[in-house]
Protein backbone atom coordinates (compact mmCIF):
# COMPACT_ATOMS: atom_id res chain seq x y z
CA UNK A 1 0.00 0.00 0.00
CA UNK A 2 2.86 2.39 0.78
CA UNK A 3 4.22 1.96 -2.72
CA UNK A 4 0.87 3.05 -4.16
CA UNK A 5 0.77 6.08 -1.89
CA UNK A 6 4.25 7.14 -3.00
CA UNK A 7 3.32 6.72 -6.64
CA UNK A 8 0.19 8.86 -6.33
CA UNK A 9 2.03 11.43 -4.22
CA UNK A 10 4.65 11.76 -6.92
CA UNK A 11 2.01 12.12 -9.60
CA UNK A 12 0.03 14.77 -7.75
CA UNK A 13 2.98 16.74 -6.38
CA UNK A 14 2.31 20.48 -6.55
CA UNK A 15 5.16 22.78 -7.43
CA UNK A 16 6.13 26.17 -6.16
CA UNK A 17 7.59 28.72 -8.54
CA UNK A 18 11.08 27.90 -9.69
CA UNK A 19 13.23 26.93 -12.61
CA UNK A 20 11.02 24.77 -14.81
CA UNK A 21 13.73 22.22 -15.66
CA UNK A 22 14.70 21.54 -12.07
CA UNK A 23 11.40 21.25 -10.19
CA UNK A 24 11.73 17.82 -8.61
CA UNK A 25 14.45 15.66 -7.05
CA UNK A 26 15.14 12.64 -9.26
CA UNK A 27 15.04 10.28 -6.31
CA UNK A 28 11.57 11.35 -5.14
CA UNK A 29 10.07 8.02 -6.17
CA UNK A 30 11.28 4.88 -7.84
CA UNK A 31 9.25 3.77 -10.83
CA UNK A 32 11.59 0.99 -11.97
CA UNK A 33 9.36 -1.82 -10.70
CA UNK A 34 5.90 -0.64 -11.64
CA UNK A 35 3.15 -3.09 -12.41
CA UNK A 36 0.34 -2.22 -14.81
CA UNK A 37 -1.90 -1.60 -11.79
CA UNK A 38 0.67 0.82 -10.36
CA UNK A 39 0.93 2.53 -13.73
CA UNK A 40 -2.83 3.01 -13.96
CA UNK A 41 -2.77 4.75 -10.59
CA UNK A 42 0.06 6.93 -11.84
CA UNK A 43 -2.05 7.76 -14.90
CA UNK A 44 -4.83 9.06 -12.64
CA UNK A 45 -2.34 11.58 -11.33
CA UNK A 46 -1.32 12.56 -14.86
CA UNK A 47 -4.94 13.36 -15.75
CA UNK A 48 -5.07 15.55 -12.66
CA UNK A 49 -1.82 17.33 -13.48
CA UNK A 50 -2.82 17.88 -17.11
CA UNK A 51 -5.95 19.74 -15.96
CA UNK A 52 -4.54 21.96 -13.24
CA UNK A 53 -0.90 22.80 -13.90
CA UNK A 54 -1.62 25.36 -16.65
CA UNK A 55 -3.75 27.42 -14.19
CA UNK A 56 -6.86 29.36 -15.17
CA UNK A 57 -4.75 31.71 -17.28
CA UNK A 58 -3.32 28.74 -19.15
CA UNK A 59 -6.76 27.70 -20.36
CA UNK A 60 -8.35 31.16 -20.65
CA UNK A 61 -5.51 33.35 -21.93
CA UNK A 62 -6.46 33.03 -25.60
CA UNK A 63 -9.87 34.46 -24.69
CA UNK A 64 -8.53 37.15 -22.33
CA UNK A 65 -6.22 38.56 -25.01
CA UNK A 66 -8.43 37.74 -27.99
CA UNK A 67 -10.24 41.07 -28.07
CA UNK A 68 -13.66 39.93 -26.83
CA UNK A 69 -13.13 40.35 -23.07
CA UNK A 70 -12.49 43.33 -20.82
CA UNK A 71 -12.16 43.97 -17.10
CA UNK A 72 -15.54 45.12 -15.75
CA UNK A 73 -15.74 48.50 -14.04
CA UNK A 74 -12.04 49.34 -14.26
CA UNK A 75 -11.31 52.42 -16.35
CA UNK A 76 -7.68 51.36 -16.85
CA UNK A 77 -8.63 48.06 -18.48
CA UNK A 78 -12.06 48.64 -20.02
CA UNK A 79 -10.99 48.18 -23.63
CA UNK A 80 -9.57 45.01 -25.20
CA UNK A 81 -6.30 46.76 -26.11
CA UNK A 82 -5.76 47.90 -22.51
CA UNK A 83 -6.53 44.40 -21.20
CA UNK A 84 -4.01 42.91 -23.62
CA UNK A 85 -1.33 45.46 -22.79
CA UNK A 86 -1.83 44.82 -19.09
CA UNK A 87 -1.87 41.03 -19.45
CA UNK A 88 1.14 40.39 -21.69
CA UNK A 89 4.59 41.30 -20.44
CA UNK A 90 7.84 39.54 -19.49
CA UNK A 91 7.24 40.10 -15.77
CA UNK A 92 3.51 39.47 -15.77
CA UNK A 93 2.15 36.54 -13.78
CA UNK A 94 -0.47 35.92 -16.45
CA UNK A 95 2.42 34.95 -18.73
CA UNK A 96 4.80 33.44 -16.19
CA UNK A 97 2.21 31.36 -14.33
CA UNK A 98 1.18 29.24 -17.34
CA UNK A 99 4.83 28.89 -18.47
CA UNK A 100 5.76 27.49 -15.06
CA UNK A 101 2.63 25.35 -14.97
CA UNK A 102 3.15 23.82 -18.39
CA UNK A 103 6.79 22.97 -17.82
CA UNK A 104 6.25 21.71 -14.27
CA UNK A 105 3.48 19.48 -15.56
CA UNK A 106 5.74 18.38 -18.40
CA UNK A 107 8.18 16.93 -15.87
CA UNK A 108 5.46 14.63 -14.56
CA UNK A 109 4.21 13.72 -18.02
CA UNK A 110 7.74 12.88 -19.13
CA UNK A 111 8.28 10.84 -15.98
CA UNK A 112 5.03 8.99 -16.65
CA UNK A 113 6.02 8.16 -20.23
CA UNK A 114 9.47 7.03 -19.14
CA UNK A 115 7.96 4.82 -16.44
CA UNK A 116 5.42 3.22 -18.78
CA UNK A 117 8.10 2.50 -21.38
CA UNK A 118 9.76 0.15 -18.86
CA UNK A 119 6.69 -2.09 -18.59
CA UNK A 120 6.50 -5.40 -20.49
CA UNK A 121 4.84 -5.15 -23.88
CA UNK A 122 1.03 -5.23 -23.73
CA UNK A 123 -2.02 -3.51 -25.17
CA UNK A 124 -2.51 -1.64 -21.90
CA UNK A 125 1.07 -0.36 -21.93
CA UNK A 126 0.58 1.09 -25.40
CA UNK A 127 -2.71 2.69 -24.45
CA UNK A 128 -1.11 4.40 -21.45
CA UNK A 129 1.74 5.61 -23.63
CA UNK A 130 -0.88 7.05 -25.97
CA UNK A 131 -2.36 9.00 -23.06
CA UNK A 132 1.08 10.35 -22.15
CA UNK A 133 1.83 11.45 -25.70
CA UNK A 134 -1.63 13.06 -25.97
CA UNK A 135 -1.04 15.23 -22.91
CA UNK A 136 2.49 16.12 -23.99
CA UNK A 137 1.08 17.15 -27.37
CA UNK A 138 -1.70 19.19 -25.75
CA UNK A 139 0.76 21.01 -23.50
CA UNK A 140 3.20 21.74 -26.31
CA UNK A 141 0.44 22.89 -28.67
CA UNK A 142 -0.38 25.61 -26.16
CA UNK A 143 3.28 26.40 -25.45
CA UNK A 144 4.32 26.74 -29.11
CA UNK A 145 1.20 28.75 -29.99
CA UNK A 146 2.07 31.25 -27.24
CA UNK A 147 5.87 31.48 -27.35
CA UNK A 148 6.86 30.01 -30.78
CA UNK A 149 10.58 29.18 -30.28
CA UNK A 150 10.57 27.13 -27.07
CA UNK A 151 12.62 24.48 -25.28
CA UNK A 152 11.42 20.98 -26.16
CA UNK A 153 11.78 18.92 -22.99
CA UNK A 154 10.93 15.31 -23.79
CA UNK A 155 13.05 13.64 -21.11
CA UNK A 156 14.11 14.22 -17.52
CA UNK A 157 16.95 16.74 -17.49
CA UNK A 158 18.32 19.41 -15.16
CA UNK A 159 20.74 21.34 -17.37
CA UNK A 160 19.88 24.45 -19.34
CA UNK A 161 18.36 23.81 -22.74
CA UNK A 162 18.09 26.09 -25.76
CA UNK A 163 14.94 26.84 -27.73
CA UNK A 164 13.80 24.79 -30.70
CA UNK A 165 12.78 26.85 -33.75
CA UNK A 166 9.01 27.22 -34.10
CA UNK A 167 8.71 25.08 -37.25
CA UNK A 168 10.53 22.18 -35.58
CA UNK A 169 8.52 22.66 -32.39
CA UNK A 170 5.29 22.28 -34.38
CA UNK A 171 6.69 19.08 -35.89
CA UNK A 172 7.21 17.80 -32.36
CA UNK A 173 3.57 18.56 -31.48
CA UNK A 174 2.51 16.80 -34.68
CA UNK A 175 4.58 13.71 -33.81
CA UNK A 176 3.13 13.55 -30.28
CA UNK A 177 -0.45 13.50 -31.56
CA UNK A 178 0.48 11.01 -34.27
CA UNK A 179 1.79 8.71 -31.55
CA UNK A 180 -1.38 9.24 -29.55
CA UNK A 181 -3.56 8.40 -32.58
CA UNK A 182 -1.58 5.20 -33.00
CA UNK A 183 -1.46 4.10 -29.35
CA UNK A 184 -4.33 5.65 -27.34
CA UNK A 185 -7.41 3.57 -26.50
CA UNK A 186 -10.59 3.72 -28.54
CA UNK A 187 -13.23 6.27 -27.57
CA UNK A 188 -15.30 5.41 -24.49
CA UNK A 189 -16.45 8.68 -22.93
CA UNK A 190 -15.60 12.36 -23.31
CA UNK A 191 -13.53 12.41 -20.09
CA UNK A 192 -10.95 9.86 -21.26
CA UNK A 193 -8.21 10.31 -23.82
CA UNK A 194 -8.90 8.39 -27.02
CA UNK A 195 -7.63 7.96 -30.55
CA UNK A 196 -10.48 10.23 -31.65
CA UNK A 197 -9.43 12.99 -29.24
CA UNK A 198 -5.86 12.71 -30.49
CA UNK A 199 -7.08 12.83 -34.08
CA UNK A 200 -9.07 16.00 -33.33
CA UNK A 201 -6.05 17.75 -31.84
CA UNK A 202 -3.84 16.55 -34.67
CA UNK A 203 -6.31 18.18 -37.08
CA UNK A 204 -6.06 21.37 -35.02
CA UNK A 205 -2.26 21.15 -35.16
CA UNK A 206 -2.27 20.65 -38.93
CA UNK A 207 -4.34 23.83 -39.27
CA UNK A 208 -1.77 25.72 -37.18
CA UNK A 209 1.01 24.33 -39.40
CA UNK A 210 -0.76 25.34 -42.59
CA UNK A 211 -1.39 21.72 -43.60
CA UNK A 212 -4.98 22.41 -44.55
CA UNK A 213 -5.67 19.30 -46.61
CA UNK A 214 -4.44 17.01 -43.83
CA UNK A 215 -6.47 18.96 -41.26
CA UNK A 216 -9.65 18.65 -43.32
CA UNK A 217 -9.14 14.95 -43.91
CA UNK A 218 -8.86 14.15 -40.20
CA UNK A 219 -11.79 16.41 -39.35
CA UNK A 220 -13.93 14.63 -41.91
CA UNK A 221 -13.02 11.25 -40.43
CA UNK A 222 -14.44 12.38 -37.10
CA UNK A 223 -17.53 13.99 -38.63
CA UNK A 224 -18.42 10.85 -40.57
CA UNK A 225 -17.32 8.09 -38.15
CA UNK A 226 -20.77 7.83 -36.52
CA UNK A 227 -19.56 8.17 -32.93
CA UNK A 228 -20.20 11.91 -32.68
CA UNK A 229 -23.00 14.30 -33.61
CA UNK A 230 -23.71 18.02 -33.21
CA UNK A 231 -25.68 18.75 -30.05
CA UNK A 232 -27.71 21.57 -28.56
CA UNK A 233 -25.63 24.11 -26.62
CA UNK A 234 -27.81 23.60 -23.56
CA UNK A 235 -26.84 19.93 -23.51
CA UNK A 236 -23.14 20.61 -24.00
CA UNK A 237 -22.73 23.39 -21.45
CA UNK A 238 -25.30 22.37 -18.86
CA UNK A 239 -24.15 18.81 -18.24
CA UNK A 240 -26.68 16.91 -20.35
CA UNK A 241 -25.49 13.74 -22.09
CA UNK A 242 -24.56 14.47 -25.69
CA UNK A 243 -22.48 13.10 -28.56
CA UNK A 244 -20.68 16.30 -29.51
CA UNK A 245 -17.90 16.37 -26.92
CA UNK A 246 -14.79 14.49 -28.00
CA UNK A 247 -12.60 15.30 -25.01
CA UNK A 248 -13.46 17.33 -21.92
CA UNK A 249 -11.67 17.58 -18.58
CA UNK A 250 -14.23 16.89 -15.86
CA UNK A 251 -12.59 19.43 -13.50
CA UNK A 252 -14.25 17.94 -10.43
CA UNK A 253 -14.60 20.06 -7.30
CA UNK A 254 -12.69 17.58 -5.16
CA UNK A 255 -9.75 17.48 -7.58
CA UNK A 256 -8.84 21.12 -8.14
CA UNK A 257 -8.82 24.59 -6.66
CA UNK A 258 -10.04 26.89 -9.41
CA UNK A 259 -13.45 27.29 -10.98
CA UNK A 260 -13.73 28.95 -14.35
CA UNK A 261 -17.24 30.28 -13.85
CA UNK A 262 -16.19 32.41 -10.90
CA UNK A 263 -14.05 34.59 -13.16
CA UNK A 264 -17.03 35.31 -15.43
CA UNK A 265 -20.08 35.41 -13.13
CA UNK A 266 -21.08 38.31 -10.86
CA UNK A 267 -21.38 38.34 -7.10
CA UNK A 268 -25.07 39.10 -7.57
CA UNK A 269 -25.71 35.93 -9.56
CA UNK A 270 -27.49 33.09 -7.72
CA UNK A 271 -24.21 31.13 -7.59
CA UNK A 272 -21.86 34.07 -6.99
CA UNK A 273 -18.64 34.92 -8.77
CA UNK A 274 -15.64 37.23 -8.73
CA UNK A 275 -16.53 38.79 -12.14
CA UNK A 276 -12.94 39.31 -13.22
CA UNK A 277 -13.62 39.38 -16.97
CA UNK A 278 -16.69 40.18 -19.02
CA UNK A 279 -17.62 40.27 -22.72
CA UNK A 280 -17.33 43.49 -24.67
CA UNK A 281 -20.56 44.94 -25.95
CA UNK A 282 -19.43 43.98 -29.45
CA UNK A 283 -19.11 40.37 -28.32
CA UNK A 284 -22.59 40.52 -26.81
CA UNK A 285 -24.06 41.99 -29.99
CA UNK A 286 -22.38 39.53 -32.39
CA UNK A 287 -24.93 36.83 -31.49
CA UNK A 288 -28.13 37.22 -33.48
CA UNK A 289 -31.38 36.57 -31.62
CA UNK A 290 -32.06 33.59 -33.87
CA UNK A 291 -28.68 32.06 -32.99
CA UNK A 292 -29.39 29.05 -30.74
CA UNK A 293 -26.00 29.57 -29.06
CA UNK A 294 -26.72 33.09 -27.85
CA UNK A 295 -28.23 32.69 -24.39
CA UNK A 296 -25.85 29.90 -23.38
CA UNK A 297 -22.81 31.84 -24.62
CA UNK A 298 -23.58 35.27 -23.13
CA UNK A 299 -26.10 36.71 -20.72
CA UNK A 300 -26.89 39.79 -18.67
CA UNK A 301 -26.94 39.52 -14.87
CA UNK A 302 -28.53 42.69 -13.53
CA UNK A 303 -26.82 45.25 -15.75
CA UNK A 304 -23.65 43.22 -16.24
CA UNK A 305 -22.59 41.34 -19.37
CA UNK A 306 -21.33 37.83 -18.59
CA UNK A 307 -19.81 34.80 -20.29
CA UNK A 308 -22.51 32.20 -19.71
CA UNK A 309 -20.93 28.91 -20.84
CA UNK A 310 -19.51 28.34 -17.36
CA UNK A 311 -22.50 28.60 -15.08
CA UNK A 312 -21.28 27.31 -11.70
CA UNK A 313 -19.85 30.62 -10.47
CA UNK A 314 -18.55 30.23 -6.92
CA UNK A 315 -20.80 27.23 -6.31
CA UNK A 316 -18.73 24.60 -8.11
CA UNK A 317 -16.47 23.75 -11.01
CA UNK A 318 -17.33 23.75 -14.69
CA UNK A 319 -15.70 21.33 -17.14
CA UNK A 320 -12.75 22.37 -19.31
CA UNK A 321 -13.81 21.81 -22.91
CA UNK A 322 -10.85 20.70 -25.03
CA UNK A 323 -12.41 19.61 -28.33
CA UNK A 324 -15.85 18.88 -29.74
CA UNK A 325 -17.34 18.04 -33.10
CA UNK A 326 -18.31 21.59 -34.10
CA UNK A 327 -14.64 22.48 -34.22
CA UNK A 328 -14.14 19.66 -36.72
CA UNK A 329 -16.83 21.16 -38.98
CA UNK A 330 -14.96 24.45 -38.92
CA UNK A 331 -11.55 22.83 -39.46
CA UNK A 332 -12.95 20.88 -42.39
CA UNK A 333 -14.45 24.03 -43.89
CA UNK A 334 -11.29 26.09 -43.51
CA UNK A 335 -9.08 23.27 -44.68
CA UNK A 336 -11.07 22.63 -47.86
CA UNK A 337 -11.52 26.27 -48.86
CA UNK A 338 -14.53 27.98 -50.39
CA UNK A 339 -15.51 25.54 -53.15
CA UNK A 340 -15.46 22.38 -51.04
CA UNK A 341 -15.77 23.78 -47.50
CA UNK A 342 -18.83 26.02 -47.77
CA UNK A 343 -21.21 23.10 -47.26
CA UNK A 344 -19.69 22.18 -43.89
CA UNK A 345 -19.77 25.81 -42.77
CA UNK A 346 -23.42 26.24 -43.69
CA UNK A 347 -24.37 22.85 -42.26
CA UNK A 348 -23.12 24.01 -38.87
CA UNK A 349 -24.80 27.40 -39.22
CA UNK A 350 -28.16 25.81 -40.05
CA UNK A 351 -27.88 23.53 -37.01
CA UNK A 352 -27.32 26.64 -34.85
CA UNK A 353 -30.34 28.40 -36.35
CA UNK A 354 -28.58 30.71 -38.80
CA UNK A 355 -29.04 31.20 -42.55
CA UNK A 356 -26.45 30.14 -45.11
CA UNK A 357 -23.66 32.49 -46.13
CA UNK A 358 -22.29 32.91 -49.67
CA UNK A 359 -18.79 34.40 -49.57
CA UNK A 360 -17.61 35.81 -52.90
CA UNK A 361 -13.99 34.67 -52.71
CA UNK A 362 -11.44 32.83 -50.58
CA UNK A 363 -10.64 35.86 -48.40
CA UNK A 364 -14.32 36.42 -47.65
CA UNK A 365 -14.73 32.70 -46.96
CA UNK A 366 -11.88 32.70 -44.43
CA UNK A 367 -13.47 35.71 -42.72
CA UNK A 368 -16.77 33.81 -42.59
CA UNK A 369 -15.10 30.77 -41.05
CA UNK A 370 -13.28 32.90 -38.48
CA UNK A 371 -16.52 34.67 -37.62
CA UNK A 372 -18.23 31.32 -37.11
CA UNK A 373 -15.34 30.11 -34.95
CA UNK A 374 -15.72 33.29 -32.91
CA UNK A 375 -19.40 32.54 -32.32
CA UNK A 376 -19.15 28.79 -31.87
CA UNK A 377 -16.02 28.65 -29.72
CA UNK A 378 -16.48 31.87 -27.73
CA UNK A 379 -14.94 31.50 -24.27
CA UNK A 380 -13.30 28.13 -25.07
CA UNK A 381 -9.74 29.33 -25.67
CA UNK A 382 -9.42 29.89 -29.44
CA UNK A 383 -9.85 33.53 -30.45
CA UNK A 384 -6.32 34.96 -29.97
CA UNK A 385 -4.56 32.19 -31.84
CA UNK A 386 -7.20 32.11 -34.57
CA UNK A 387 -6.39 35.75 -35.32
CA UNK A 388 -2.63 35.29 -34.88
CA UNK A 389 -2.30 32.24 -37.14
CA UNK A 390 -4.26 33.99 -39.91
CA UNK A 391 -2.30 37.25 -39.64
CA UNK A 392 -5.31 39.32 -38.60
CA UNK A 393 -4.64 39.99 -34.91
CA UNK A 394 -3.18 43.49 -34.93
CA UNK A 395 -5.72 44.86 -37.43
CA UNK A 396 -8.80 43.28 -35.83
CA UNK A 397 -7.94 44.04 -32.20
CA UNK A 398 -5.91 47.22 -32.67
CA UNK A 399 -2.68 46.39 -30.84
CA UNK A 400 1.02 46.38 -31.67
CA UNK A 401 2.55 43.43 -33.53
CA UNK A 402 4.51 42.30 -30.46
CA UNK A 403 1.29 41.15 -28.79
CA UNK A 404 0.93 38.44 -31.41
CA UNK A 405 3.47 36.43 -29.42
CA UNK A 406 4.01 36.14 -25.69
CA UNK A 407 7.39 37.07 -24.23
CA UNK A 408 9.60 34.53 -22.46
CA UNK A 409 9.19 35.31 -18.73
CA UNK A 410 12.08 37.40 -17.44
CA UNK A 411 12.73 35.00 -14.59
CA UNK A 412 13.26 32.12 -17.01
CA UNK A 413 15.77 34.16 -18.98
CA UNK A 414 17.70 34.65 -15.76
CA UNK A 415 17.54 31.00 -14.73
CA UNK A 416 18.22 29.43 -18.14
CA UNK A 417 21.16 31.19 -19.80
CA UNK A 418 20.45 29.48 -23.14
CA UNK A 419 17.03 31.08 -23.53
CA UNK A 420 16.65 34.11 -25.78
CA UNK A 421 13.81 36.60 -25.67
CA UNK A 422 11.48 36.77 -28.66
CA UNK A 423 12.85 39.52 -30.95
CA UNK A 424 9.56 41.42 -30.79
CA UNK A 425 10.05 41.77 -27.04
CA UNK A 426 13.75 42.62 -26.91
CA UNK A 427 14.40 45.98 -25.23
CA UNK A 428 10.69 46.40 -24.57
CA UNK A 429 9.79 47.94 -21.19
CA UNK A 430 8.05 45.46 -18.92
CA UNK A 431 4.38 45.85 -18.31
CA UNK A 432 3.04 46.20 -14.81
CA UNK A 433 2.15 42.86 -13.30
CA UNK A 434 -1.50 41.98 -12.85
CA UNK A 435 -3.07 39.19 -10.93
Amino acid sequence: MKKYIYIIAAALALVSCGKFLDQYPHNAVSTDNLTEDDAEMLMVGVYNIAQYKPTFNGWAMFDIIGGDLIRPGATSTNTPALVIQGAIGPDNSMVGGPWNGYYAGMYQINNFIRSIEKLPESVKKNEMLGVGHFFRGLYYYNIVARWRDVPIVDKIITEDIAQTPEADAWKFVESEFQQAVKLAPDFTTKNYVSKDAAKALLARTYLAMGKKAEAAELAEELITCGRFALADFTDIFRGVANKEEIFTFSNLLEEGSYNIGSYYYTKESPVGGSYTFCPTQEAMDMFQHIDKRRTVSVDIQGSNNVVNKYCMGDAGHDPIYITRLAEMYLISAEGKGLALGIDRLNELRRFRGLPDVSPANEDAFLDAVLNERRLELFGEGFRWFDLVRTGKYEKVVGVDHKYSVQPIPSRELTLNKLLKQNPLWVATPNNNEEE
